[in-house]
């Protein structure tokens, strides 16, 4: 009973599950067609990049991506043009966008804008004026003019009050009387058209002009103010606006905002139009008719406006004016190499010169003398070809493409010279008039490596292939060769001889200051180059100088010519040096002096009457030796525990470069002006020197290490040596020192016998107190240390320790003693026979290696294999 009530209620539980689920679903496929349900129908050339940027949106907030938004509109119906156009406008888009703002390139499976919280949109947006217009609105010529965010045609109300303006009802008066009798009056017209004035009446002033109202008005005041009329006036009067009324002026048509709009009354045609957007793209630039009471009154051209500045028909507007844009009639467009390229509306009377007034002329690469006008004809399209001359004749129609190409990349009269003289470039000739020797003439002449054995002429064939002619320049410069004419697309290559042949070098290493690569010289000896390279170190020998040369005769089999040479150690030119001068791609080579040899130091630690560092007296001195310079052993030195500390081949102490530079940067800080006051003139330009000498090296230094690194990162990669891989190995592999045991008691007993070694550099003698002490570590329960006890052996010291742990492994404990030497216990037939101990000795105890045991699943597979080898045996006997 329990069970199956359970099991009904968890199939309802399932059952809303599911039914949740079908209804989420259905919902975000409602939300999406809401929001994307048109796609298929969509013009993407009538998108405007802010329309476009909505779409973007919307698919985010339907969580797509630029891919699944391109499929989704083709499997909603979309045609593949439209689809690629789609594609190609979202990439412009995000190609203007900054790419710091975080959209996503096409084809990236990430949403499609950038979702910081930020409008990744905002900086373009900003930036583009004309960012809500299509693609085909931008193209209209005029259209900008009332989509520009930066222009205002708002009429201005700060200007003198023109005569020709028109008194309508609502107009604020300002009428002043000034000379002999002064007097001001505020009228307003009322909605008949009349002003009252004190003493007067009423005057009609609607629907007259301000010229034509000031001389009612005078006529009306000359009944009071008798000074008015007269050949001789002594009293005046001014008739000014004061608060200007308010139209209605009807905007009606192909406009992008039509409607009723209430203006100014300064208005004029054109802030009717910005107030309505403008035409539309179907709407007339050329024809915009104003009507006033039922009547044309004008007819704007807004083309004469842009072009010309002309605006004679831009009316002010009066109250209850209709302005009609009515559809275009004709447009062509114009593509190619124009000043303004785009879309122009066109009269019927308008002709091809007339049309390139509107795009602003040709540009310099335009093909002037013909162009192609695609016209639709018959229902049918057609090209036509119109000359130059018909440019006046031709008339456009509505719907032509008028193709402008460009001018052939090519010269008709022009060479070329390039390689090694004074002036290369491009030079004009005349047909049959300029030589190979004039040209260099008009290069003003030949650098002075220039190779004249051989120059080549590169010259066009009239099929447009290249040739080469070989010239002897030097003949034809001096007349002993005929010289060549030019043509057309010549060019004259004179090369450098530096340019044919590898530059020359000498190298020079071993003893000197900046060992390298140097220039070469025509003469230069090895006393030259080693002045160059910074003179000889102390170390260096005069003697036995060896030059590598390059050998060039293949068949005698050496690899270079060996030669060695002696200078004069004050470097003066001997016989000898001056009769052995290098030659290119020499490598000299300066030997060490046999007899130089640097201090090398060894240092005493301990219990010693002298300790410190001292230098190795020769190469036969040995520890004994040492010791006794040192004043030998205190009373309390124990001899057994002395150690020796020496150097591996991996020791990576001061090279002999480096302890140099260390000397020379002690001996600049010791002469430096600003610790050292009192130094004399001699001090002062040694210190000069040192400096410079230490800049060099620095220089050096930090080449050389960006070397090193490069090869670091060159051997990181390399998996060859497979010993580097293991860093247990590698640990020990690249120890800088190692502890040597030595027995000093029968040092110091035998002096020169097998015991005594003899020193190296950097060696260090340690020589302890007398010690009393074991020390137990490793797996014991309590690593410590316990006084000597010579009657005691290793297992009452693991006593003292606690014992072993469970992981200790006793068949392989060892001891160190203090001279460094270590000894392992010994098994026999399982009894261990530990080794004995001294003071000062170190007990260890390893742990046992970790064993992977099998799991059930292990045990499980090795009886099955068991299992399995059973049958097959058992098979095989039967």
């Amino acid at each position: 009973m329990i069970s199956d009530a359970f099991r009904r209620r968890y199939q309802t539980i399932d059952i809303r599950v599911f039914m949740f689920t079908i209804l989420f679903f259905l919902i975000g496929l409602v939300v999406q067609a809401q929001n994307l349900s048109d796609i298929q129908n969509l013009k993407v050339d009538n998108l405007s990049d802010a329309q476009l940027e909505q779409l973007l949106k919307r698919a985010e907030a339907n969580g797509l991506t630029v891919n699944q938004l391109e499929a989704l509109a083709r499997e909603r119906g979309m045609p593949a043009v439209e689809a690629a156009k789609l594609r190609q406008r979202i990439n412009q888009l995000q190609m203007a966008v900054s790419p710091q703002s975080g959209v996503t390139p096409v084809g990236s499976g990430r949403s499609v804008v950038g979702g910081d919280g930020n409008d990744v949109f905002d900086s373009l947006r900003r930036s583009d004026p004309y960012y809500d217009l299509t693609p085909v609105q931008k193209k209209i010529f005029g259209f900008k003019l009332f989509h520009n965010k930066n222009l205002d045609f708002s009429p201005s109300l700060n200007l003198p009050t023109p005569l020709s303006y028109v008194i309508g009802s609502g107009d604020q008066l300002l009428l002043d009387v000034y000379g002999a009798s002064q007097q001001s009056f505020d009228l307003n017209v009322t909605p008949e058209g009349r002003v009252y004035l004190p003493n007067i009446g009423p005057i009609q002033v609607g629907g007259s002009t301000i010229e034509a109202a000031t001389a009612r008005i005078k006529t009306a005041l000359g009944r009071i103010y008798s000074g008015l009329n007269g050949a001789n006036p002594n009293t005046f009067i001014q008739l000014r606006l004061g608060n200007i009324r308010s139209i209605k002026v009807s905007m009606v048509g192909e406009l992008t905002k039509p409607g009723t709009y209430t203006l100014p009354s300064f208005a004029t045609v054109f802030n009717g139009l910005y107030a309505a957007g403008g035409p539309n793209e179907n709407g007339a630039f050329r024809n915009i008719q104003v009507y006033r009471n039922s009547r044309l009154v004008a007819t704007v051209d807004i083309y004469e406006f842009l072009s010309k500045g002309e605006q004679s028909s831009n009316i002010t507007l009066q109250d209850n004016d209709v302005v009609i844009v009515p559809p275009v009639q004709a447009r062509v467009e114009v593509i190619g190499p124009v000043r303004r390229e785009g879309l122009f509306e066109v009269k019927p009377e308008e002709h091809l010169t007339d049309l390139y007034i509107y795009t602003g002329g040709f540009e310099s690469l335009a093909y002037k003398d013909r162009v192609t006008i695609r016209r639709i004809e018959d229902n049918q399209r057609k090209v036509i070809d119109v000359s130059s001359s018909q440019f006046n004749s031709f008339p456009l129609q509505d719907g032509d493409e008028i193709l402008i190409g460009e001018a052939l990349d090519r010269f008709v009269n022009r060479v070329q010279i390039s390689g090694s003289v004074n002036r290369p470039g491009e030079y004009s000739f005349e047909e049959g008039k300029l030589t190979v020797k004039g040209l260099v003439e008009k290069a003003e002449g030949l650098k002075p490596e220039a190779f004249t054995n051989r120059s080549t002429l590169y010259r066009t064939s009239t099929d447009l292939t290249l040739a080469a002619e070989s010239l002897d320049l030097a003949g034809i410069l001096n007349g002993t060769k005929p010289d060549i004419t030019l043509q057309n697309e010549d060019l004259l290559f004179i090369p450098s001889r530096y340019d044919i042949q590898e530059e020359y070098y000498v190298k020079i290493s071993g003893e000197i200051n900046f060992p390298g690569t140097y220039p070469f010289a025509s003469n230069m000896t090895v006393g030259d180059l080693i002045l160059r390279s910074g003179g000889l170190l102390q170390s260096a020998s005069n003697a036995s100088i060896e030059i590598a040369r390059r050998v060039r005769d293949p068949s005698s089999g050496k690899i270079a010519e060996i030669s060695t040479l002696s200078i004069d150690p004050n470097l003066e030119l001997t016989p000898e040096e001056s009769n052995m001068p290098l030659k290119p791609f020499d490598h000299v080579f300066i030997r060490r002096s046999p007899g130089f040899e640097r201090e090398q130091l060894i240092t005493l630690q301990g219990e010693v009457v002298h300790p410190g560092e001292f230098a190795i007296s020769g190469a036969d001195e040995r520890i004994s030796d040492v010791i006794k310079r040192a004043g030998g052993l205190t009373q309390f030195a124990y001899p057994k525990g002395a150690s020796l500390i020496r150097r591996t081949v991996y020791y990576k102490g001061p090279t002999e470069e480096e302890m140099k530079e260390g000397s020379l940067r002690n001996l600049k800080d010791n002469l430096d002006p600003e610790r050292n006051r009192n130094i004399n003139e001699a001090e002062e330009l040694m210190f000069e020197r040192i400096n410079t000498k230490l800049s060099q090296k620095e220089q050096e230094r930090l080449l050389r290490e960006r070397e090193q690194e490069r090869m670091k990162l060159f051997e990181s990669t390399s998996l060859n040596d497979t010993i580097a891989l293991d860093s247990t190995i590698n640990q020990v592999r690249i120890s800088e020192q190692d502890l040597v045991g030595i027995d000093l008691e029968k040092i110091m007993q035998n002096p020169g016998s097998d015991e005594d070694l003899f020193l190296l550099e950097g060696d260090i003698i340690r020589v302890p107190k007398e010690l009393q002490t074991v020390r137990m570590v490793g797996e014991v329960l309590l690593p410590t240390t316990s006084r000597y006890n010579k009657k005691s052996s290793l297992k009452n010291y693991i006593s003292k320790a606690g014992g072993f742990t469970e992981e200790a492994r006793k068949s392989k404990t060892y001891v160190i003693y203090a001279n460094g030497d270590a000894k392992r216990t010994h098994n026999f037939l399982g009894i261990n026979f530990y080794p004995e101990l001294e003071p000062g000795a170190e007990i260890v105890v390893p742990k046992k290696p970790q064993r992977n045991r099998l799991n059930a699943a292990g045990w499980i597979g090795l009886a099955s294999s068991l299992a399995t080898l059973g049958i097959l045996v058992d098979r095989l006997l039967n």
